[in-house]
């Protein structure tokens, strides 16, 4: 029954996130996340919902507006908060090294991958059209190119973060 369940609303659930998760200022699969412990609550409490559709629906919408309101909530941090509030020397020779190998990471990436990673960290805020035009992409193939883009630099990073991990 829960298989069946489960199967059944996937793909509505994956379009309802997906069309509610940006307003929200979240991801479609941390909102999938919580609308599937939602509904893994509410079968062992009260059992499937008359209509499940509509139950889904909503439970979208309400862990969206959740979303909203703690994010509002939020406070950014000032400083990374691993970072010492007072950084000595130490620190700000190992917050330098850090900020060497992103950079140095990104020069190393392929294709137009480091123009894109330096337009979109650039201090001018540029916006994706203006990043486009400076390219010479589409807007809308940016979004792509810049997950490519990240895949790549996460995997160029991976041995740093893991030396750091195994000094530290």
């Amino acid at each position: 029954m829960t298989h069946d369940l489960v199967a059944t609303l996937h793909p509505l659930l994956t379009a309802e996130a997906s069309a509610e998760a940006y307003a929200s200022g979240s991801e479609p699969g941390d909102l999938e996340q919580a609308v599937w412990l939602r509904l893994l609550e509410r079968l062992e409490a009260d059992g499937p919902p008359p209509d499940p559709q509509g139950w889904l629906r909503k439970a979208v919408r309400a862990e969206a507006r959740r979303t909203r309101r703690t994010t509002r909530l939020e406070r950014p941090y000032g400083i990374e908060p691993a970072d010492d509030i007072r950084p000595g020397p130490e620190q700000r020779a190992l917050t330098a090294a850090r900020y060497r190998a992103l950079r140095d990471a990104v020069r190393r990436l392929p294709g137009r991958c480091p123009r894109l990673m330096e337009a979109l960290l650039s201090p001018q805020d540029m916006t994706y059209r203006e990043i486009a035009g400076e390219l010479g992409i589409s807007q809308g193939s940016l979004g792509p190119e810049r997950s490519r883009c990240l895949g790549c630099l996460r995997r160029l990073l991976a041995p740093e973060v893991a030396s750091r991990e195994v000094r530290g």
